[in-house]
């Protein structure tokens, strides 16, 4: 009898323990994920390869994509920098290929030669982009990004540019937004440790 009693009390605590455990909040996200995912329109842009790209170079593949320029003095060689650092953890989560497009929002100085130099540095992840103005920036735009450039003199300016990350899915759509923090006294760039967890989780929901 009183093996009996102490079987029936370890499964009632088996059963209270997973049913306690299936309550608890499942971890979400912290980027901004879109439900459902948003078409983008059709765009021609270039690579640093001098490849032709369009809506269907980002299928396949999971993609993270920034606006940055080779000029760029702290954000984009930072964002750059840790994204080359965590590129093994996010490969890690997929079967799928993992890209970086760096989105150069200043096509007057950013030649094709330019970018391949500049993101050949960081790995074969890594795919500089560039379009003229008028096919740039409603990219940009369709991307939830922004980009300015208040002074274009001949050779020494700076870009206003959006710091987040965008990532597209393995369809081609906006999948989700890593926004960057925007501390005092410190570049405004994306928490990477925050990021890698974040993908992670969409990894894992993703069809």
């Amino acid at each position: 009898m009183q093996k009996l009693l102490v079987s029936v009390v370890a499964i009632i605590a088996l059963v209270a323990g997973v049913v306690i455990f299936n309550s608890l909040p499942k971890p979400q996200p912290q980027a901004l994920v879109y439900n459902p995912p948003r078409a983008l329109e059709p765009f021609m842009l270039e690579g640093h390869n001098g490849s032709q790209l369009s809506n269907a170079d980002l299928t396949g593949q999971w993609t993270f994509l920034f606006t940055g320029y080779t000029s760029c003095p702290d954000i984009c060689p930072t964002t750059m920098a840790d994204l080359r650092k965590f590129m093994p953890q996010l490969t890690s989560f997929t079967e799928r290929p993992v890209r970086v497009w760096m989105i150069s929002v200043d096509p007057k100085r950013d030649t094709l030669q330019k970018l391949s130099d500049y993101n050949t540095y960081f790995g074969k992840e890594f795919l500089g982009v560039r379009a003229e103005h008028k096919n740039l920036y409603p990219f940009v735009n369709g991307l939830g990004l922004m980009y300015s450039i208040p002074s274009e003199g001949e050779t020494d300016y700076l870009v206003n540019h959006s710091s987040a990350i965008v990532l597209v899915n393995p369809d081609g759509e906006r999948h989700a937004i890593f926004k960057a923090s925007h501390d005092a006294g410190q570049l405004p760039t994306v928490d990477m440790d925050q990021m890698v967890q974040d993908f992670q989780l969409i990894t894992q929901h993703y069809n």
